[in-house]
C-alpha cells in the first residue's frame, strides 16, 4: 500500500469520519443518493452484484441495496466500515463491508455486475491500478461508474453546491475549506481520459455537471 493512501486513510479515522458522515447525512444529500442509486442501477437485472469502491458512511450502498440489489462495500478507513455497516443495520437491509484497498480488491475475477465509486478516487494513490482492479473484478458486459469532484469546478459552483447540503453555517464553512483544497487533487476530463486510456478498459465516457465530474467504463463482452 502507498504511503499517500496510508496518510489519507488515518486522515479519516475516528472523529474525522464521524464528522464527515453527520455532514453527509441530510435531507437534501441523502435525497441525492437515492435518485443516483436508481440512475446508477438502471437497467441491471434483480439481484445483481455491485461493489461500492470507498463507501465512506455507506448511504449509496444502502440505496442500492434498498432497490433489491446485493451490495459488497469496501473501504480503507476502518471506521467507515464500522459506520457503513451500522447504517445498513438499521435500514434494514444487508450488505458486506469490508476493509481494504481499492487498489487491491480482495474478490475473484468477474465478481460484479457494476462498481460504483462516489466522492472518492481523487484519493487513491495508484490510480491506474484501482481502474485494473475494478476492470478485472467485473463480469464482461458490467460497467464501473466514477463520480467525483471535477478539477475544472468553480468557486461559484463549489458555493451553490454546499448552499444544496443543507448544513449549518459553522459546518458549510467547514466542508468548503476542505472542499476547495480538494479540487487541486481533483481530476479533470482530460485527466479521466488519460487515466482511462492507461488501464485495462482503454477508453470511458465522461461527462460533467456543477463541481462532479462523472466517468463510466465498460468492460466488453466477451
Amino acid at each position: 500500500m502507498e504511503k499517500i493512501t496510508q496518510k489519507q486513510a488515518a486522515g479519516m479515522e475516528g472523529a474525522v469520519a464521524r464528522w464527515y458522515a453527520r455532514q453527509r447525512a441530510s435531507a437534501p444529500q441523502l435525497a441525492a443518493v437515492r435518485r443516483f442509486a436508481a440512475e446508477v442501477t438502471a437497467g441491471l437485472p434483480a439481484g445483481a452484484a455491485v461493489l461500492e469502491v470507498a463507501p465512506g458512511p455507506g448511504h449509496l450502498a444502502v440505496e442500492t441495496a434498498r432497490l433489491g440489489f446485493a451490495v459488497t462495500g469496501l473501504d480503507l478507513s476502518r471506521t467507515f466500515v464500522e459506520i457503513a455497516t451500522g447504517n445498513a443495520r438499521r435500514a434494514g437491509v444487508h450488505v458486506d463491508v469490508l476493509q481494504g484497498d481499492a487498489a487491491d480488491l480482495p474478490f475473484p475475477d468477474g465478481s460484479f455486475d457494476l462498481v460504483v465509486c462516489q466522492a472518492a478516487f481523487k484519493n487513491f494513490g495508484r490510480p491506474v491500478r484501482a481502474l485494473d482492479e475494478m476492470h478485472r473484478v467485473l463480469r464482461p458486459g458490467g460497467r464501473a461508474v466514477i463520480q467525483d469532484m471535477s478539477r475544472e469546478a468553480s468557486r461559484a459552483a463549489v458555493d451553490d453546491e454546499i448552499r444544496g447540503m443543507g448544513l449549518t453555517p459553522l459546518n458549510a464553512l467547514m466542508t468548503k475549506v476542505p472542499l476547495l483544497a480538494l479540487r487541486r487533487r481533483a481530476y479533470s476530463r482530460d485527466l479521466f481520459a488519460r487515466l482511462a486510456a492507461e488501464s485495462a478498459f482503454g477508453t470511458c465516457e465522461i461527462r460533467t455537471e456543477g463541481i462532479s465530474v462523472e466517468v463510466r467504463l465498460t468492460r466488453p463482452a466477451r
